[in-house]
């Protein structure tokens, strides 16, 4: 399918529009939307026959767009609320256990309403269809400021990998999995107060974890080579004890480990959201420190030497 097999959307009334999401195979309505850039897609879902037919078409009708397996393992209440230009335009709920998909009212007969959701997905009417056809990933999307979540950031993730490749059983995107220069990207995007919220919540130790794992890439052997030098991270700004990591330079080579044992020739204290713009090349370490964003314990040149070997991506 392609970009023209959405024409009949552009005079469809709400019932033919309705037809049309109900009928139109998952597959090719993914592949035909995939195929229109942003200025069509928007013409076409900005009509409101359009509009409220797509969104509860999608949803109703997301076992069929989604990889089986990872929908299975994902339970919860999930409210979207889709917006244009700032302006609430839908909002919807669903419920997904086991596989099943379920659409929660604004109001339950049970007294529960969709305000009582596990977690609260709020973006863009273009950016909530590019998120269902796979062709964006939810962690980055969340992180850069494009998907906002309140709740269960780690549900709201799960829910963003579950889309497939049109034509294909595996998943689309695994927003748990980041590319370095597509985060780097995301954090110069990203508002101060946002990525503190983000580095404040449950995708934290998901960043972490796959930025210090992908750490001894980026470092300059030929730069690092007769370094020897331990440094210590202590990253602050999150709900419970600062998370910690350490360095260990030696014959160019960097390991990074967990162990907050031993002694070391620098500690670098620091807000994980401040720390992720050192590591995506928006925070300078000398800037950092001067501007009292960045602490150093301990041999404060032994920090910036660390710091001056690794070439992390900038996007």
């Amino acid at each position: 399918m392609t970009a023209s097999s959405l024409d009949p959307l552009r005079t469809a009334d709400r019932a033919g529009a309705d037809r049309f999401f109900a009928e139109t195979p998952a597959e090719a309505l993914v592949a035909a939307v995939t195929a229109t850039d942003d200025e069509a897609l928007l013409a076409l879902i900005g009509r409101e026959e359009v509009r409220a037919a797509a969104v509860p078409g999608i949803l109703g009708r997301l076992d069929e767009y989604a990889d089986r397996d990872r929908l299975a393992a994902v339970s919860g209440t999930v409210r979207f609320d889709l917006r244009r230009r700032g302006k609430l335009l839908e909002r919807h709920a669903i419920e997904l256990d086991g596989g099943s998909v379920r659409p929660v009212a604004a109001e339950q007969s049970d007294g529960r309403s969709a305000d009582e959701a596990d977690v609260l997905l709020s973006t863009s009417l273009l950016r909530f269809v590019r998120l269902v056809s796979g062709e964006r990933n939810a962690g980055l999307e969340y992180l850069c400021g494009g998907l906002d979540v309140e709740g269960d950031a780690m549900l709201a993730l799960a829910v963003g990998g579950v889309f497939r490749v049109p034509g294909h059983d595996e998943a689309a995107v695994d927003p748990t999995t980041l590319d370095p220069d597509a985060v780097a990207r995301a954090v110069g995007e990203a508002p101060a107060d946002h990525l503190r919220r983000v580095m404040a919540g449950g995708f934290r130790p998901v960043v972490l974890e796959e930025v210090f794992r992908r750490l001894p890439s980026f470092v300059d052997g030929r730069k690092a080579a007769g370094l020897d030098l331990v440094v210590g991270f202590r990253l602050g700004g999150g709900p419970g004890e600062p998370d910690r990591y350490v360095v260990t330079l030696r014959d160019g080579v960097a390991t990074v480990s967990r162990d907050d044992e031993g002694t070391r020739d620098a500690t670098i204290v620091c807000e994980a959201a401040d720390f992720l713009r050192l590591a995506t090349g928006h925070l300078g370490a000398v800037t950092g420190v001067l501007k009292g964003r960045l602490g150093v314990k301990g041999d404060k040149a032994k920090a910036l030497q660390l710091a001056s070997v690794i070439r992390f991506p900038t996007g």
